[in-house]
């Protein structure tokens, strides 16, 4: 290069599964048929009445435009209707929802909406690593907050005693990913007067919870008085199989999209407008198609368990969402080694704990965006596993 790099590159890695996945490519090019089971990439297709949809916009003349920065009016109404049918939340929507192309884009755009170099975020020491690596790259601080194992929430108590005078923004995630935690009204209750009392904006990432739920999802704005302290991210990725359609969205008060849209009008120049439309007919459809993706997931979680049997592994029956997050056995000495062990003896990737933060150290991750026949192929691979052969 004849330049230098950015100084934000300093604190900045490649994504793990940017890299890994690499490695992954390159055994499966020498003929290695590896099986993923570590990637939560929704592997069905969304509704028919979705893709027909995109097929009919597709054909009309004004489609391939530029569209507006909000999204159309139509693709806002049924972002809203759906908050309200799922969550029993009322959003305004031409003032309380921005559609985003993904809402991993808006990760991006809410930092540089509300951040400064030097400025502090709060973000979970076990999470999606986004949340830390964006807050880095524009120049604040990253700072973990310590997590209670037993039940994944924020421990409170700890919180308190830090010094928070520096702290800006808080990002939690629930359903949590990789844990797979769900969250209570009185966990979003805390995290609600947490953020009012210290003056931090929690930002909720919420794309997970149409999947394989306990109860009726929620919503963190649907605590009284939510919309003052807390924005929401949620995506049609994981809960409508539409993860490389990018579409997603925020919403939260007025006075915060406000300032957001700022920051993604200078960044894109709108979504394409047969996506937009499809969009509008996947958020119609019914709980019966819902119900039928998660038959889907459940019966794949059965099988995934016997393979994580195989490893000698333990889990929390009670998680939801489309991961198993598992504690290795204490012969392991580490969970690298083992991730190691099974791609190369075995030809099954998984992920590693520790890409989430340092507690999942002694974890691994198995998603279920695996088809049935090829988890039961790893469950035949792993009859050879002996876990005796790590040492």
């Amino acid at each position: 290069m004849i330049i230098s790099r950015a100084e934000r590159l300093n604190s900045v890695k490649e994504y793990y599964f940017s890299v890994k996945l690499q490695e992954v490519r390159e055994l499966m090019a020498q003929g290695k048929p590896v099986i993923n089971i570590g990637i939560g990439n929704p592997d069905q297709k969304p509704s028919e009445a979705t893709i027909e949809a995109l097929q009919t916009a597709a054909q009309k003349p004004d489609a391939h435009g530029y569209q507006p920065y909000r999204g159309i009016e139509p693709l806002r109404k049924a972002m809203a209707d759906w908050y309200y049918r799922v969550y029993g939340v009322q959003l305004d929507q031409d003032q309380e929802i921005l559609p985003l192309l993904g809402s991993k884009e808006g990760i991006t755009h809410i930092s540089l909406a509300f951040l400064n170099p030097g400025d502090q975020v709060l973000v979970p020491e076990l999470g999606y690593p986004a949340y830390r690596s964006v807050s880095e790259m524009i120049g604040a601080k990253a700072v973990n907050f310590p997590m209670n194992e037993r039940s994944w929430e924020p421990d409170f108590d700890a919180l308190e005693k830090m010094d928070l005078s520096g702290v800006k923004m808080m990002w939690v995630n629930y359903p949590n990913m990789p844990t797979g935690k769900q969250a209570s009204e009185e966990l979003f209750e805390k995290l609600v007067n947490f953020g009012l009392k210290h003056k931090i904006l929690i930002c909720h990432d919420n794309p997970y919870s149409m999947i394989l739920p306990h109860s009726r999802p929620i919503s963190i704005l649907a605590v009284e008085g939510a919309k003052e302290v807390a924005i929401e991210l949620n995506s049609m990725s994981k809960s409508h199989n539409m993860a490389g359609w990018r579409i997603g969205w925020i919403n939260g008060g007025a006075d915060y999209l406000n300032e957001i849209i700022k920051i993604k009008s200078n960044v894109d120049s709108g979504m394409f407008k047969p996506l937009q439309e499809a969009a509008v007919a996947a958020l119609g459809n019914t709980d019966e198609w819902h119900q039928k993706q998660n038959e889907i997931y459940a019966n794949r979680k059965l099988l995934m368990e016997e393979v994580l049997k195989q490893l000698d592994c333990h889990w929390d029956q009670n998680q939801t969402g489309m991961f198993i997050w598992a504690k290795i056995p204490d012969q392991v000495k580490e969970v690298e080694q083992l991730v190691d062990h099974l791609l190369h003896e075995h030809s099954v990737f998984l992920s590693p704990g520790f890409i989430f933060g340092d507690k999942g150290k002694r974890y691994i991750r198995v998603s279920l965006c695996t088809h049935e026949n090829q988890i039961k192929e790893v469950i035949e691979r792993l009859k050879t596993f002996d876990i005796n052969k790590l040492n």
